[in-house]
């Protein structure tokens, strides 16, 4: 109870009692109900409750199956029902207040293979709908009485839009955020009546910025096994492709975590040097879809590493860079990329940076201690099944380390991080500087401070950037 220190008498109203999943408490935007969920990786679970009638009893809209996921938005005398039901990339449904299982569901926005649908935002008046496709996301706006819909126009060929907060149910205005590699991240009120928006507030960029003096393109790469993986990039405007430019390739490419174009100041320091910036979107991220997901985890998930080496070599092929000035940045999960490609491919980068990075994934998934292990199962594999622990170990960073050539590399970690933990990074570390066969530099920068995401406060995580940025810097001769 909020306020009260003597919780004895609390009720226990609502319980997860499975590991696996997260459990969470909201509000329906109509103030009518109360609603609980659950979920996992792979499966969800909601509940309602009258919010005129708090002791009463919680009703359950559709019990939980593994590989069913649903959401849940109150509208009049309904719910709409964003869910996977025989839809891989997620359909919209509606189903009324006193029959809300499954069977009862009915169709308001079909399954399309080419349109990932992310959520939804209710109003009295308007339906607005999250959308990505082409690896961009896209909010369609629908009038609820004539079903007249539109989409908003961004203008920029490489961008990301997504609903802000809109507590009011009862207005004509949508409140959405934007940002893109080269605008800074803006807030913009957008009636849907009048078709008019409004920006209220757009972050400040000290020194002078001015967008018009960078430009952005959306590339899109064939990989090897034909897939075209779309690829993000910004530099400086008048930049010429005369492949010598210093560039820095970023991914991630894990649990469905899509990597939307995004603007960054600290960034401008690298494109006022000259660098070109890429925001690979490999598979294993949803840019594409829940199937391009799909594509880049468990016994796909070699596809996540092959992609970023495609882009990075598409880089050199297009005379963007070569591979004296090609550099490599990823985290955590992006991390286990960094040190897969590392292997896989390791003269291709002057530099690679790994952060926090996941990098003995079969010891890792082996100890069943480690809170996270079980609920990885569904991203990973168990590698109690001798068919995931070996596709496991042919990409596992730590043991797939041999006597070869390596790049330079840069590896952060967290003293404190409680999802990679710092002696995982250690351990590759010592096993790559007991067999690399080369004399580039290998770093391990060690936080005693820091956790998973790095070192907190402002000023001190923009050292960290600094660090990094010095690292390539140092490796190109530059010297301010």
């Amino acid at each position: 109870s909020i306020g009260n220190k003597d919780t004895s008498n609390d009720e226990l109203v609502y319980e997860e009692n499975d590991e696996t999943f997260n459990a969470f408490v909201y509000n329906s935007k109509s103030k009518q109900y109360i609603m609980f969920g659950s979920g996992s990786t792979l499966s969800s679970e909601f509940s309602y409750l009258n919010a005129d009638d708090p002791y009463g009893d919680i009703k359950v809209i559709q019990p939980r199956e593994r590989g069913l996921e649903y959401s849940v938005s109150h509208f009049g005398n309904k719910f709409y029902i964003v869910t996977n039901l025989n839809a891989v990339n997620f359909r919209l449904m509606e189903t009324p207040v006193n029959k809300t299982q499954k069977e009862n569901w009915k169709e308001v926005i079909p399954h399309r293979a080419d349109v990932l649908l992310s959520g939804i935002e209710i109003f009295s008046d308007y339906l607005v709908v999250d959308e990505r496709k082409d690896g961009l996301r896209q909010l369609r706006i629908i009038n609820q009485s004539t079903k007249e819909e539109h989409y908003l126009d961004f203008g920029e060929e490489v961008y990301t839009a997504w609903i802000s907060v809109n507590p009011e149910y009862d207005t004509n205005l949508l409140r959405y955020g934007y940002t893109s590699l080269t605008t800074p991240s803006s807030v913009y009120d957008y009636n849907m009546k009048t078709r008019t928006k409004e920006l209220l507030k757009q972050t400040e960029v000290l020194g002078g910025f001015s967008p018009e003096s960078y430009e952005a393109k959306r590339f899109w790469v064939t990989a090897r096994d034909g897939e075209k993986v779309p690829m993000s990039v910004v530099y400086r405007k008048g930049l010429e492709f005369d492949g010598n430019n210093p560039t820095l390739i970023y991914a991630y490419g894990s649990y469905g975590a899509s990597m939307d174009p995004y603007f960054s100041s600290a960034r401008l320091s690298l494109l006022d040097r000259g660098f070109v910036y890429a925001l690979a979107h490999i598979r294993g991220g949803q840019e594409l879809g829940r199937k391009w997901y799909d594509d880049g985890k468990l016994l796909n998930k070699m596809n996540t590493f092959t992609d970023f080496i495609d882009c990075s070599q598409f880089l050199v092929d297009e005379k963007i860079t070569n591979s004296d000035k090609l550099f490599a940045m990823g985290g955590s999960a992006g991390g286990l990329l960094m040190g897969a490609v590392a292997n896989m491919s390791p003269t291709l980068y002057k530099g690679i940076i790994a952060q926090v990075p996941f990098v003995d994934v079969v010891t890792t998934m082996l100890d069943t201690s480690i809170p996270l292990t079980t609920g990885e199962y569904d991203e990973w594999g168990n590698p109690n099944d001798s068919e995931y622990y070996f596709y496991m170990k042919s990409y596992s960073p730590y043991d797939q380390v041999k006597a070869q050539y390596y790049p330079n590399m840069l590896v952060t970690t967290g003293y404190h991080d409680s999802q990679v933990q710092y002696f995982e990074p250690a351990k590759w570390v010592a096993k790559l500087r007991d067999v690399k066969t080369d004399d580039n530099i290998l770093l391990l920068k060690t936080d005693m401070e820091a956790g998973h995401g790095g070192a907190s406060g402002r000023f001190k995580s923009l050292r960290e950037v600094a660090f990094e940025y010095a690292f390539m810097l140092k490796l190109l001769g530059v010297n301010e």
